[in-house]
């Protein structure tokens, strides 16, 4: 957990502080005329919490730790190290897998957190220097229309990106072969394979979450 959340803080600090900012620019520049910047709070929030900051956070994170994940076990699997376990009884998967899953599955939701927050601050900031919206407006239009079901629906998706991050790291791993050069393209493997299941299971839960188990009442 350390090693996965602790060591991802900042990167995540970086990412999310200028996806905040960023968001809240477009969005002021799609307003321009025609939308009050009152509502630039509610689009940052409602970006961020839905989507910005479940999804790029499982990215950015789950390119360095399925790739940390790939390379220390495919070096364990070219050297030899796990047939050294399985001769002594040590089961590979419960000592070096289920750790790891568990690790990302349960950070994974607390870097999203932070990031949530951090992204927020970056668009609140962004929109008091550039487009001069006070702090006190901005967050009026935050909370217009925030709804608890948005944040626990990212977070819930989050659980999700954590074990396919950890899942992909731990297979890739496992399945090196052929020295340095296997461990290298181990790692690749982990990193384009975590990156493209996030996207594609983020379509599938929000569909899940948003559609279904907090669809909005007619």
């Amino acid at each position: 957990m350390e090693r996965i959340g602790i060591g991802s803080i900042p990167l995540v600090l970086v990412t999310s502080l200028f996806v905040g900012a960023v968001t809240s620019v477009q969005a002021a520049y799609q307003f321009h005329g025609y939308v009050p910047l009152m509502y630039l709070g509610t689009v940052v929030g409602k970006s961020v919490i839905l989507e910005l900051g479940p999804v790029l956070t499982a990215l950015v994170v789950g390119g360095r730790v399925s790739a940390s994940i790939a390379a220390e076990l495919g070096t364990m699997k070219v050297t030899e190290q796990i047939d050294a376990m399985e001769m002594i009884a040590i089961d590979p998967i419960e000592f070096l897998v289920l750790p790891r899953m568990v690790a990302a599955t349960f950070m994974l939701p607390v870097l999203t957190i932070f990031s949530d927050l951090l992204a927020i601050m970056g668009g609140m900031v962004v929109a008091k220097i550039s487009m001069g919206v006070s702090f006190n407006v901005f967050t009026s239009g935050l909370k217009l229309l925030y709804r608890h079901q948005d944040l626990i629906g990212g977070l819930m998706k989050t659980f999700v990106f954590g074990f396919i991050i950890a899942l992909m790291g731990c297979h890739s791993g496992f399945a090196t072969k052929g020295g340095a050069e296997g461990v290298g393209i181990a790692t690749m493997r982990a990193v384009v394979a975590s990156c493209l299941l996030i996207l594609i299971s983020n379509y599938m839960l929000a569909n899940l979450i948003f559609r279904i188990i907090f669809a909005p009442s007619l």
